[in-house]
């Protein structure tokens, strides 16, 4: 039993990690910045499509405007509490599955 709260906690905190560190750093590496699309990045790829299918301008509320705002400004705070709320129990229910066959010398009845 021990194993598995533990398994839970760890995946939480993953879950929550993800949702505060990794995903913001994914769409940084994609080259949305805090300085703008980055040259020659999937960014600028996408942006350069968006722009030829919508006739030389992105299209506000378009995925490519969507994760430039979120490269320059960050998440909201109702998209962090909407993400790490997500997220944390997502991870707390894989790690307690992925630590689910493990037992300890405490889990045997005495």
């Amino acid at each position: 039993m021990k194993n598995k709260i533990e398994g839970a906690t760890i995946g939480a905190a993953v879950g929550v990690g993800v949702a505060l560190v990794g995903i913001p750093a994914g769409i940084c590496a994609l080259g949305f910045t805090a300085a703008g699309i980055t040259a020659g990045s999937v960014a600028a790829k996408m942006m350069s499509a968006a722009a030829i299918a919508n006739n030389g301008g992105v299209a506000a509320g378009s995925a490519v405007a969507v994760l430039q705002s979120i490269g320059a400004a960050g998440f909201s705070l109702g998209a962090k509490i909407g993400l790490t709320s997500m997220l944390g129990p997502l991870g707390a229910a894989a790690g307690a599955t992925l630590f689910k066959g493990k037992t300890t010398p405490d889990d045997e009845p005495k």
